[in-house]
C-alpha cells in the first residue's frame, strides 16, 4: 500500500507540474470499465485531487438512477463520496464550499441506510465546514426528520452564533422551523 501511495503522490506531482493538462482531460478520459468508473476517480485523484472535480464527478454519477429507490446505486455512491471524504484532506478544504457540499450530501446519503452514521457525518461537516449556512440547515433538517426538535433548533441558533453565511438561509430555517413546518428550506430557498 505505501508503495502504491508512493506511487500515487509522484503521479499527482508529475502531473501538477505538467501546465498542459486541460479539464476537457480530466472530465473525457474514462476506464473501459464504466459501472464502477474506476478510471475518472483515478484521473481525478492522480492530477489536482480537488473538491471541485469530486463534485462534479459525484454529481454526474447521482444522475444515473435514484438512490432512495436503488440500493445497488445508493451503495456506490456512498462508496465513492467516502472515497472523496478520504482523498481530500480537511484541514486543506475547509472553506471550500464544494468540499462543505460533499461532506453534506455524503451525510445525506447515509441517512437512508444509517442515521447514526449520518449523524456523525453530519457532525464531522459542521466542524469542518462551520463557515456555510447549508451545512447547518442540512443538519438541522436532518435531526427534524428524526424527531429531534430540540436539537434542530440548537443547531441553527449555533450556526447564527458562529456566523455561517448566508445568514439569511439560518434565519429563514429558524422561521420555517417555528412555523412548525417539516422542511426548514423550500427547494427555492434552497
Amino acid at each position: 500500500i505505501t508503495s502504491i501511495m508512493n506511487r500515487v503522490r509522484n503521479l499527482k506531482n508529475k502531473y501538477r507540474n505538467e501546465e498542459n493538462i486541460t479539464d476537457e482531460f480530466n472530465y473525457t478520459k474514462i476506464s473501459a470499465d464504466t459501472t464502477d468508473n474506476s478510471g475518472t476517480v483515478n484521473q481525478i485523484m492522480m492530477t489536482r485531487n480537488n473538491p471541485e472535480d469530486w463534485l462534479c464527478f459525484l454529481l454526474k454519477l447521482e444522475k444515473k438512477g435514484v438512490p432512495q429507490m436503488d440500493v445497488s446505486l445508493l451503495n456506490r455512491l456512498i462508496g465513492r463520496y467516502s472515497q472523496a471524504v478520504t482523498a481530500l484532506p480537511a484541514e486543506k478544504h475547509c472553506q471550500d464550499e464544494s468540499y462543505a457540499r460533499i461532506l453534506v450530501r455524503f451525510a445525506e446519503l447515509k441517512a437512508l441506510q444509517d442515521p447514526e452514521e449520518a449523524r456523525d457525518q453530519f457532525h464531522l461537516a459542521r466542524l469542518n465546514c462551520k463557515k456555510f449556512a447549508f451545512v447547518h440547515v442540512a443538519f438541522a433538517q436532518f435531526e427534524l426528520s428524526q424527531e429531534n426538535e430540540k436539537k434542530c433548533k440548537q443547531i441553527l441558533q449555533k450556526a447564527v452564533e458562529c456566523s455561517a453565511v448566508p445568514l439569511e438561509l439560518l434565519e429563514t430555517a429558524l422561521q420555517n422551523f417555528h412555523l412548525k413546518k417539516r422542511q426548514l428550506l423550500s427547494d427555492e430557498e434552497k
